[in-house]
């Protein structure tokens, strides 16, 4: 295990790739407020395998405090849905890691923190803005939820396949 300020430099460096995402994401144009794509995930991807679950919930946490301040949102329910999709997401991509290490890609892991997104998002909007008309949002948001999330873990497994900087990181 790295040293704490090995830590603390890392969670910075990933945390600042998380807004950085999340910044770039602003300007691609969204169908419904609290509809993203999930590129600011990539890091938390990249994580799963080099560190432990307390820093990946400790990213996530960042990503999500990131994006309500980046974004101008801290104070709305589009906070609110971001916060449960992010930490849904992070939740789940980090139990299927755990559950199954490598042999769980990080295709099939970036696929399912989408879909765990989308589906927290889809129950509060049921709830607290489109009543039960948000079922008829759900499947083209689950497709491209999907969709997005084969994409950013397809990228990242060719990233973690390709990266030099990853494998100076002491993983084989």
């Amino acid at each position: 295990m790295p040293p704490p300020t090995e830590n603390r430099r890392m969670l910075a460096f990933y945390g600042a790739f998380c807004l950085f995402l999340s910044t770039v994401e602003l300007a691609i144009p969204k169908p419904l407020p609290f509809m993203r794509l999930g590129l600011a995930n990539l890091p938390i991807l990249m994580a799963l395998r080099l560190h432990r679950p307390r820093f990946i919930l400790s990213l996530a946490l960042l990503k999500v405090l990131g994006q309500g301040l980046v974004g101008g949102t801290f104070f709305s329910y589009i906070f609110l849905f971001s916060a449960a999709g992010s930490l849904a997401s992070a939740l789940v991509m980090l139990g299927l890691h755990l559950l199954a290490g490598e042999r769980f890609s990080l295709l099939g892991i970036g696929i399912s923190g989408a879909l765990a997104s989308n589906l927290a998002q889809i129950f509060l909007a049921r709830f607290f803005l489109l009543g039960r008309g948000a079922w008829l949002i759900a499947p083209p948001f689950l497709v491209i939820g999907g969709v997005a999330g084969f994409l950013l873990g397809a990228f990242a497994e060719k990233m973690w396949d390709s990266s030099v900087w990853l494998k100076t990181r002491g993983v084989p």
